[in-house]
Order: C-alpha cells, then structure tokens, then sequence
C-alpha cells in the first residue's frame, strides 16, 4: 500500500476511479428508488411503510462500514505512517456521520407507527447512537489540536477504541432481547426477505456505496489541495 501514499499517484488513480463511481451513483440510485417505489410490493403487514427499509438498512450498512474502514486506516496510519490513510479517515468522517444520522431518522420514522414509539433504549438503538458519537467526537477531537497531526492521532485512536462497538451493533439483536428485530438478511441461515424487496435494497446499498466512493475520493483531494497551499505558505513565510 505504500506506493499508493505518493499524492500524485492517488490524484491520478482517483482521476480514473471518479467518473465511474459517480455514474455508477446516479444510475444506481435512479434504479433502487424506482424499485423501491414501484418495483416492489408492500408489506403484508407494515404496508407502504416498509419501504423506508430501503433507505433505512443501506445507511446502516454503511455507518458500520465507513467507520470500520476509517478504524483500519487509523490503525494503518498510526503503524506504518500512511500519509493517505489519515486523510482518508477524516475525509470519511462526516460521510459517515451523514449515514449513521439518516440510519437513525429513519429508523424512528419506521418504529413510530410499528411499534408506537419513536425511540427506546434497547441495544442496537442505544449502539448505533453511540456510533453518531464517535462519529463527532472523532471530527471534534481532530480539529481540537494547532498541530495538525497530533489531532489526527489523537483522532486513530479514539477511532481504534471505538470499534469494539462495531460487533456489538451488529450481535446486539441476538445477545439481548431488544424491540429491534433480528438480522432478516445477513444471516446464517441465509435472507429471510422476500427477492422482490431484496433486489432493490442491494441496489440501493450498492448506489450509497458508489456515492460513498465517489464523495471520499473528492474529500480526500480536497485535503491533499489544502496540504499543498498550507506548504506553500509555509514556505513563503519562511522565506
């Protein structure tokens, strides 16, 4: 991976990568909200209402996937002193504080008339809020230093701690007994969701994943930009 942490080598490899993965996005996102509107059937129970999954699991998804890729870059960035791998953990940050807050709108909009309450402190509700938490406390730890770096290792380690949450969001439904419903798709015995739902709740997964890359990569150029200007000051300063 150390050949990727020369910056011009990134800007050109992202060059390459971006116009795919944004076209990918809106192709993607065009095709999950039509299934997920009209391609899929309503709920023998829950009615129209189920259709707030498709928004509601995707970001969900990816609340524990973004910041389970920001922890690896963190431990990456405090071993072996990957430039990028910092920058990328906080370019991905409020990426994925953005879905980890959608997750949690979501899912009060769907419990409200399911299971008449908007909130409650079970475990996989509790859990994933502290997910939001680490999300701003590792933006707010980062930005809490003049020195820039010693932000971001105070910030990989905050992000190495908080991962032990990641398990217990995804096992919290099956080690207590919580109002959440167990997992219905990633699971041993395989999906217990109907094809018809399934296939646009991949689609959408895989649209927020594509968006995710595409905005990460023009996050991360942004910050390699303002580490350019940064030096260049620096260094007309100096002179």
């Amino acid at each position: 991976m150390h050949r990727f942490a020369n910056p011009a080598r990134f800007l050109r490899l992202s060059a390459a990568i971006l116009p795919w993965s944004a076209g990918a996005t809106v192709i993607l996102m065009i095709v999950g909200i039509w299934l997920s509107l009209f391609g899929s059937p309503p709920d023998y129970q829950q009615g129209d209402t189920v259709r707030i999954m498709y928004i509601h699991v995707p970001a969900a998804w990816m609340s524990l996937f973004v910041y389970t890729n920001m922890a690896v870059a963190a431990a990456v960035g405090l071993v072996w002193k990957h430039p990028l791998a910092d920058l990328f953990a906080k370019a991905a940050a409020p990426i994925g504080a953005g879905f980890t807050f959608i997750c949690l709108v979501t899912g009060s909009l769907w419990g409200a008339p399911m299971w008449g309450t908007w909130w409650v402190w079970d475990a996989r509700l509790t859990s994933v809020l502290i997910l939001f938490f680490l999300y701003l406390g590792y933006m707010a730890l980062v930005n809490a230093f003049d020195d820039p770096q010693r932000g971001l290792r105070a910030g990989n380690v905050l992000l190495l701690v908080g991962i032990v949450n990641v398990p217990i969001i995804k096992f919290s439904v099956d080690w207590w007994n919580t109002l959440h419903q167990p997992a219905s798709v990633v699971r041993m015995g395989g999906p217990t969701i109907d094809p018809s739902m399934l296939a646009p709740l991949f689609v959408m997964a895989a649209a927020f994943t594509t968006y995710f890359v595409s905005v990460v990569i023009l996050r991360v150029r942004a910050e390699i930009a303002q580490r350019r200007v940064q030096t260049l000051r620096l260094g007309g300063a100096q002179g």
